[in-house]
């Protein structure tokens, strides 16, 4: 039986902190591949590193809550998040 933290949802993540140049996008790539996600990271002008997941609401989650961890390479100072419905145009986890 299928549950809300089954149904599919598309996650964009917007992570602040020393995110670029320190294997942040590596290693948030190995984690959504993981959790079987598909998507991508990619520095963006201001220092921040936007990413974009789609899959499984509980799988998105997991991905938001380790971006948030502490684990990370370099240092998240902040993760602004939105949630949207999945467009399905998404295969793989690209690092851009």
């Amino acid at each position: 039986m299928s549950t809300d933290q089954d149904a599919p949802v598309r996650l964009i993540a917007w992570v602040s902190g020393r995110v670029q140049g320190v294997g942040f996008r590596w290693w948030t790539r190995s984690r959504a591949l993981e959790l079987g996600l598909a998507g991508s990271a990619r520095n963006l002008p201001d220092g921040r590193v936007a990413v974009v997941a789609e899959g499984p609401r509980r799988a998105c989650a997991a991905l938001l809550e380790a971006l948030r961890g502490g684990a990370t390479p370099g240092r998240v100072d902040d993760v602004a998040e939105q949630w949207t419905a999945p467009r399905g145009d998404l295969t793989g986890f690209l690092e851009a």
